[in-house]
């Protein structure tokens, strides 16, 4: 799930921030531009861990502006099938339920919950309940990854809790 990947990005700069600072306002751009994006490729960038070269910019014609490639050393998230993962509920209804894992967002259909389980329309918040569990918005649960679609911006996940050892986590 959690990966350390040596990337590359590019920044265009304009001809005010030339000078003494420029190395900082670099950096600064860099941490800005990538953390928190997601990638299709590598995953959701979590955290830029190291800038390991910022290559010697070169002037755009007709603009002005220096584009730089700098290469950095990143914590990237990208989950993967068959992965178990530890996520919050966010929203219930009578098709099943999402999760966040950190940027990640799964889908757990009311077909890949327990059999004894119930979604209860008529419960304040609406709720997936069985005889020991309940899950509703704001519940943590613990599932099973069974498929991704990941587009060039965007990862999706489908999850279950239909196996043994899956389901609400009791704090």
């Amino acid at each position: 799930m959690f990966f350390i990947r040596e990337l590359t990005h590019t920044i265009l700069l304009h001809p005010s921030y030339f000078g003494a600072q420029l190395e900082d306002y670099l950096k600064q751009k860099l941490y800005e531009d990538v953390e928190g994006t997601c990638s299709g490729k590598h995953g959701y960038i979590i955290s830029v861990v190291n800038v390991t070269d910022i290559g010697e910019g070169k002037i755009m014609p007709s603009t002005g502006q220096a584009r730089f490639k700098c290469s950095y050393t990143a914590i990237v998230m990208k989950p993967f099938k068959g992965e178990v993962v530890d996520g919050k509920v966010s929203n219930v209804n009578k098709m099943g339920f999402f999760a966040h894992v950190g940027p990640l967002q799964v889908f757990v259909s009311s077909h890949l919950v327990h059999a004894d389980m119930k979604f209860d329309p008529n419960a304040s918040p609406p709720c997936y309940r069985s005889a020991d569990e309940t899950i509703q918005a704001g519940s943590r649960v613990r599932m099973e990854i069974v498929g991704c679609r990941i587009e060039a911006n965007d990862i999706f996940a489908i999850g279950t809790i239909k196996k043994d050892y899956l389901g609400q986590i009791q704090d």
